[in-house]
C-alpha cells in the first residue's frame, strides 16, 4: 500500500467513528501494516450492506435455478453484471456436464393394501415462490432408471451398524426394496451399501422426530420441516470422485472425449428416491416383522417393525439423460506487489430449487465483499497486494461440477498460485463454524476473536467457547477449560473446497455461522427467501457477520507482509490423530478377541436358541501385529520441524519481516505450497481421485472426514496389508513435508 493510500484509508477510518483495538498484532503483519489493516477491516464493516444482500438473494431465489434451468443461466449472468459493474476483470467460463432429471416417478404399494404416494411439496400461502411449477420434482440426481417390485426392510439410518442388527435378527435385504432415515452418513452412502447387501431399491425420508414435528412446529408456522417436504440430492458416489461422470480428470469441455453412461463408475446401481415423512408413513405402517431396536424409533405415530414385508412396494423411475450447461463466474482483482499469487473466495449459485440459505446466503456475502473492496479501491487507489478471485461457481449440488471441472482445467495454474481458497457454502443464526487446514488455525482464530457475535454481543469465538463448555465430549470441554483459541474441525466433502484441497493440495477454508435456526429446509422447495428471512436469519444479522469474518480472512491473506501460515497447531492435530490410530488398533484387536471368544463359548449359539431368528456369527480373522514406527517417527519429526519454523517466523516478525520482496515471494510459496506434499499422485485406495493423505471424505460416512484415510480406513475395513502400506505411504508424505518446512526455515534464517 503506497503512502498516500496509507493516509487515504487511515482519513476513511478517522471519519468511520468505528473503535478498533489494534493492541494486538495481526499475524503475519508488521505493527503499522496491522493499524492499516485493522482500519480496512473496520471500513469494510461500516459499509456490509444488509439490504443489498437481502435484494440480491429476493431475486436469485425467485425462480428455481437448478443446473440447466433457463433462470441458473440467467444468475450466473447478474453475478458476472455486477461484478463487471464493480470494476473486476469477469469471465464466465462454462462447461458442459452430465444433468439428469426425471421424467416418470411411481412409488405405490400394492400389498397389503393399494395406495400411492403423492411425491410433490404443498405450496404454502405465506411463502410465495412455493407453489411455482417449474421446480424440479423431489429425486436423487444420479438415480439409475429402475423399476421394481419387492418387499420392504426398514433400515433405520443404513449404516454398518444397522445391517448388523438385521442380520443378528437373520433379516436379509437380498431382493428387497429398503427405506431408510435420512442422517448418520451422507445420502449417497445410504443406497451404496443396499446395494452393497443386495437391495434392488431404495427410499429415503427424514423422519419427524429428526426434522419435523417432534422438534417444533413445521412450516410456515414453524421453522421444521413441513409434511410433503424431501430432500432432493445427488447420489452420485461422491467419496469415490466429485466432478462430472463422463469426463473423469479431465475439464467438461465441448470437445472434451466423454464416456458412456455404462462405463461410468461412481453411479449407484438401484433406483433410488428421497420421500416426505408424509409418504413414509403409509410405506413404514405396513411393515411387520420384528419391532425395531429402541434406538430406531422415529417420531411417526406407529410402531416401527423392520419388516420384511408384508409390505410389497412398486418402484419405477425413469431419466432423462442430458448434458447441459453449467457456468462458473471468475472475477479477478490484480495485486499489487504479488499478483501472481491468488486468494480464491469461492461459493456456488446454483441450487436444486430456489437455494437462499443453500447456497445464497454465502453467495450474497461474498458478492458484497467485492463491491466493498472495489468500492475502497476507487475512493482511495488501494490495491491488495495479492490478486484477489472471486468466484461463483455452477453445477456444485450434482458433485461440485463447475469448481471440479475448473480446477481440473486449471491445475498447474492453481498449483502454482492459489495461496489459499475460502469457501461459503451456507449461513444461519447462531455460531462460527469452521473447517479447514490446520497450517491456518492461528491466524483463523484471531479473527474468530475479532468479529463480535451480533446477538450476544461477545466474540465469536468467546461464544463458541461457551458452548463447548457444555459439551458431552471430554477432549471438546477439556480444550474450551483451557483456552478460548478456536480450534478449526477438519474437512471432509460436500463442497466446492473439495477439488482444491483433497485433490491439488491447495489449503482451504470452509466458514458460516449456524445452530440456531435448525430444521427443515435444507434441499426442499421451501429454502426460499420467505424462509430465510423469516427463520434461519431475521434481520440479516448473522449474514452480515459473515461478511465481516470472510473479509478479514480475505483481505489478510492478501495484505499480510508474509502470509501468516503456522504449522505448531498442524502438527499437535497430525499428532492428536495419530494417536486415534494405535487406539483404534488396540481396540479392533481387542473387539476381534472378545467376538471370537463368545463364538468358541458357545454365547452366540446359547443366545439363537432362546432368541428365534438370531444368527450365530462367524469367527473373525485374528487382528495382526501393525508397525506403527514409520508414521510415529515422522510425527515426531513433524512436530520438531514445526516448532523450529513457528520459532524462526516469530523471531522474523519481531525483526519487521525484513526481507526483500524476492524473499517473501519465496517463503510464501514454500508455505502454502507445502499442503501439496500431502498428496500423492496416486490417490487413495480404492479412490485416485482424492490425493490428500490427511483430509479426505470417509468411503462409508461422504461428507463426513476421515483423518489420516488410508490407514483409518484400512483398520476400519480390516485390511491389514492395505494398512500397513498406507502407513508408509503418510509417513512419506509427512517427511516430504518437514523436508519443505526445513528449507523455509533455512531461507528465514
Amino acid at each position: 500500500m503506497g503512502l498516500s493510500n496509507i493516509f487515504k484509508m487511515a482519513a476513511l477510518f478517522a471519519a468511520s467513528s468505528v473503535v478498533v483495538n489494534a493492541a494486538e498484532v495481526i499475524h503475519g503483519f508488521t505493527p503499522d501494516n496491522s493499524e492499516n489493516q485493522y482500519a480496512l477491516e473496520a471500513e469494510i464493516d461500516k459499509r456490509i450492506n444488509k439490504q443489498n444482500m437481502a435484494e440480491w438473494m429476493e431475486y436469485m431465489t425467485s425462480r428455481p435455478h437448478a443446473t440447466g434451468q433457463p433462470f441458473d443461466k440467467e444468475v450466473a449472468e447478474f453475478i458476472a453484471g455486477k461484478f463487471s459493474e464493480w470494476g473486476y476483470d469477469t469471465e464466465i467460463k462454462a462447461y458442459d456436464v452430465l444433468m439428469p432429471t426425471p421424467k416418470v416417478r411411481v412409488v405405490e404399494l400394492v400389498e397389503p393394501t393399494k395406495w400411492t404416494a403423492k411425491l410433490k411439496e404443498d405450496s404454502v400461502i405465506e411463502d410465495p415462490t412455493s407453489g411455482q411449477e417449474d421446480r424440479l420434482p423431489i429425486y436423487h440426481s444420479f438415480s439409475p432408471d429402475g423399476d421394481v417390485t419387492a418387499e420392504v426392510v426398514f433400515v433405520n439410518q443404513g449404516l454398518r451398524e444397522d445391517y448388523e442388527d438385521l442380520e443378528r435378527r437373520g433379516i436379509d435385504v437380498k431382493g428387497k426394496i429398503i427405506i431408510a432415515k435420512y442422517g448418520g452418513s451422507w445420502r449417497g452412502i445410504k443406497p451404496k451399501m443396499a446395494e452393497e447387501k443386495g437391495a434392488i431399491g431404495a427410499l429415503i425420508y427424514s423422519d419427524p422426530a429428526d426434522d419435523g414435528y417432534s422438534q417444533g412446529e413445521v412450516y410456515p408456522k414453524g421453522a421444521w420441516k413441513h409434511p410433503s417436504g424431501a430432500q432432493r440430492g445427488s447420489i452420485m458416489d461422491l467419496p469415490t470422485r466429485p466432478g462430472d461422470p463422463l469426463t473423469p480428470y479431465i475439464a467438461a469441455t465441448k470437445d472434451a472425449k466423454r464416456l458412456e453412461l455404462d462405463e461410468v463408475e461412481i453411479f449407484v446401481g438401484i433406483p433410488t428416491l428421497p420421500i416426505s415423512y408424509e409418504d413414509a408413513q403409509p410405506i413404514l405402517d405396513a411393515l411387520e416383522g420384528p419391532v425395531a431396536p429402541r434406538r430406531w424409533w422415529g417420531g411417526l405415530p406407529i410402531t416401527y417393525h423392520m419388516g420384511p414385508g408384508p409390505a410389497k412396494l412398486h418402484l419405477k423411475l425413469e431419466f432423462n439423460w442430458d448434458v447441459v450447461s453449467t457456468y462458473n463466474v471468475i472475477a479477478k482483482m490484480e495485486g499489487s506487489d504479488f499478483p501472481d499469487q491468488w486468494v480464491i473466495r469461492g461459493n456456488h449459485h446454483d441450487a436444486w430449487v430456489h437455494g437462499a440459505a443453500d447456497p445464497v446466503s454465502g453467495l450474497v456475502v461474498e458478492m458484497e465483499e467485492a463491491r466493498i473492496l472495489s468500492e475502497i479501491a476507487k475512493e482511495t487507489g488501494w490495491k491488495p497486494k495479492r490478486t484477489i478471485v472471486f468466484a461463483a461457481w455452477g453445477a456444485e449440488e450434482q458433485g461440485l461440477m463447475g469448481s471440479v471441472e475448473w480446477v481440473e482445467d486449471h491445475a498447474k495454474e492453481l498449483n502454482d498460485k492459489v495461496v489459499a481458497y475460502i469457501n461459503t457454502d451456507g449461513n444461519g443464526a447462531g455460531f462460527l463454524n469452521a473447517g479447514g487446514s490446520h497450517t491456518l488455525e492461528t491466524f483463523f482464530s484471531q479473527i474468530a476473536h475479532s468479529v463480535i457475535d451480533p446477538i450476544q454481543g461477545i466474540s465469536s469465538a468467546e461464544r463458541i467457547r461457551a458452548r463447548n463448555l457444555m459439551s458431552s465430549n471430554s477432549m471438546t470441554r477439556s480444550r474450551a477449560e483451557k483456552s478460548s483459541h478456536y480450534y478449526l474441525s477438519a474437512l471432509g466433502s460436500g463442497s466446492d473446497y473439495s477439488g482444491f484441497f483433497q485433490h491439488l493440495g491447495i489449503p482451504a477454508i470452509n466458514v458460516g455461522y449456524g445452530g440456531e435456526f435448525n430444521g427443515g429446509s435444507y434441499h426442499t422447495n421451501y429454502d426460499s427467501y420467505y424462509y430465510y428471512s423469516t427463520f434461519r436469519d431475521p434481520g440479516f444479522h448473522y449474514t452480515h457477520a459473515l461478511g465481516s469474518v470472510t473479509s478479514r480472512i480475505a483481505t489478510r491473506l492478501a495484505n499480510a507482509d508474509v502470509l501468516p501460515f503456522q504449522f505448531g497447531n498442524f502438527a499437535r492435530t497430525v499428532s492428536e490423530y495419530a494417536d486415534e490410530m494405535t487406539v483404534a488398533m488396540d481396540k479392533t484387536r481387542d473387539d476381534v478377541s472378545r467376538h471370537n471368544m463368545l463364538v468358541k463359548s458357545g454365547y452366540y449359539k446359547a443366545a439363537a436358541n432362546i432368541r428365534e431368528a438370531f444368527q450365530e456369527p462367524d469367527l473373525r480373522e485374528e487382528v495382526p501385529y501393525i508397525n506403527f514406527s514409520p508414521m510415529q517417527n515422522a510425527v515426531e519429526r513433524l512436530r520438531n520441524s514445526a516448532e523450529s519454523f513457528d520459532t524462526a517466523y516469530q523471531a522474523m516478525s519481531e525483526n519487521g519481516y525484513n526481507l526483500s520482496n524476492r524473499d517473501v515471494n519465496r517463503l510464501d510459496k514454500m508455505m502454502y505450497q507445502i499442503e501439496s506434499k500431502l498428496t500423492r499422485p496416486e490417490g487413495l485406495p480404492r479412490r485416485p481421485w482424492y490425493r490428500h493423505h490427511v483430509y479426505a471424505p470417509g468411503y462409508y460416512t461422504g461428507y463426513g472426514v476421515k483423518t489420516l484415510p488410508g490407514v483409518r480406513e484400512g483398520i476400519e475395513e480390516y485390511k491389514w496389508q492395505e494398512t500397513q502400506e498406507q502407513m508408509a505411504k503418510l509417513a512419506e508424505v509427512l517427511n516430504a513435508y518437514c523436508d519443505q518446512l526445513d528449507q523455509a526455515i533455512e531461507l528465514m534464517k
